[in-house]
């Protein structure tokens, strides 16, 4: 992998990580389309480490207000004392579902799940039901009013991510907003549940990397993460803002088209599944 292919994929990772987008599906169809092929799963795993940092760097504040309150309620052992501490609570047990169903079925999200007919169904099938609520929920609770059964469920909703194509924060922020929560606060919510399940995926498969014969450069491996850092911070701000005063339907009717096209080009047989 050349520096140039690892900074395409690292902006790809970083732009499309924290919209409700699918880097996953992006980091397929990208290189496909340029002739690269799949960097892989252990790649774009370890690459999300900078994004990961990027959600760390931005919500500096927020996580240290949370980690403190965690602390100090389990110290009183009154976990769900106060909003800080329910709020942090919430992002520990909501990471379990993920963790559990990414270890039992880590060899087929890794292999048949990558196919291109996947990541188009999920791609369009997400839209749906994104378009669902987004025209029904509504819209009005706020991160400091989810309730532990809110955690657990948006945690639920994350485990769809597994499959390529439904974007981890599509899922999260989905179900943030069947919940009734607004979008900005569900976009928050999932930005935070982001950092335990993507930093273990990457520091596992990473650790896979390592281990294998033929693996990308350690440049390049530098290179895309620290550009999926730069560009998933312009993302994180980006999105929050938009969503303060507009709706999710262009992610939507992005990812209806960009399913379809996929879809065409694969019958068309321009694509490798």
């Amino acid at each position: 992998m050349g520096l140039v292919e690892a900074i395409v994929l690292g902006l790809v990772q970083g732009l499309t990580e924290f919209l409700p987008i699918s880097s996953t599906a992006h980091l397929r169809i990208v290189p496909e389309l340029l002739g690269w092929g799949d960097p892989g799963a252990a790649f774009s795993a370890v690459i999300q480490l900078g994004t990961v940092a990027a959600v760390l760097i931005y919500f500096r504040r927020d996580l240290y207000r949370l980690t403190a309150a965690a602390l100090h309620s389990l110290w009183a052992r009154r976990p769900f004392e106060t909003t800080d501490s329910r709020l942090a609570w919430f992002v520990v047990l909501g990471t379990i579902p993920i963790g559990v169903v990414g270890l039992l079925f880590k060899k087929v999200i890794e292999t048949q799940l990558r196919s291109l007919y996947v990541i188009s169904g999920s791609l369009m099938a997400l839209a749906v039901v994104l378009w669902i609520f987004e025209r029904t929920a509504s819209h009005r609770r706020t991160v400091d009013e989810m309730t532990l059964r809110d955690g657990l469920l948006i945690g639920l909703w994350q485990c769809l991510a597994l499959v390529p194509g439904a974007s981890r924060s599509g899922t999260t922020i989905t179900g943030g907003l069947s919940l009734g929560l607004k979008r900005e606060d569900a976009a928050r919510y999932s930005f935070l549940l982001s950092i335990p399940a993507t930093a273990l995926a990457g520091v596992f498969e990473l650790r896979d990397l390592l281990r294998a014969t033929e693996r990308p450069s350690t440049a390049a491996l530098a290179v895309g993460t620290v550009v999926a850092f730069a560009s998933g911070m312009a993302a994180i701000a980006g999105l929050l803002r938009y969503l303060r005063t507009r709706t999710t339907i262009v992610f939507v009717v992005y990812r209806l088209l960009l399913g379809g096209a996929l879809l065409a080009l694969l019958f068309a047989g321009v694509l490798r599944p």
